[in-house]
């Protein structure tokens, strides 16, 4: 991508942003800008922003999206037992990962992509997981 487009076209989430860093990161999106943006899963940007027709194509989500291991999180699992990870982890995770990736299509006339990588995404447990169309 870089090497296409360079490095001008890549934008990054910075950790701490007003309100009016967040507002200009979104209208940075516009069509057919070949904007390239790494953002944090389950952050302000992946979800309750709206990007409609070509202002966002697509969405590289890297990994589950696992909450961070917390107390909660712990008693939550140790309460359901056998299914306590998949409650405390597992569903919070993909939660996330659907939110982030509905930023890509929300209206039937929305088309794009949207590329998971992590191994765990082969397996049926977290395939079942997600919409059959994936």
């Amino acid at each position: 991508y870089i090497e296409l487009y360079g490095e001008s076209n890549t934008i990054c989430q910075e950790e701490v942003l007003t309100e009016s860093e967040k507002e200009e990161f979104i209208d940075t999106f516009q069509d057919k800008s070949n904007i390239l943006a790494v953002c944090v899963i389950g952050g302000v940007f992946s979800e309750g922003i709206d990007l409609p027709g070509n202002r966002l194509i697509g969405s590289i989500i890297v990994g589950v999206g696992f909450p961070k291991i917390s107390n909660e999180g712990d008693i939550i699992k140790d309460y359901y037992e056998e299914k306590g990870f998949d409650y405390a982890y597992i569903y919070p995770g993909i939660n996330k990962v659907m939110q982030a990736a509905g930023r890509v299509i929300r209206t039937e006339t929305d088309e794009g992509r949207i590329l998971l990588i992590d191994d765990r995404y082969f397996t049926l447990k977290y395939r079942d997981l997600l919409p059959k169309e994936w």
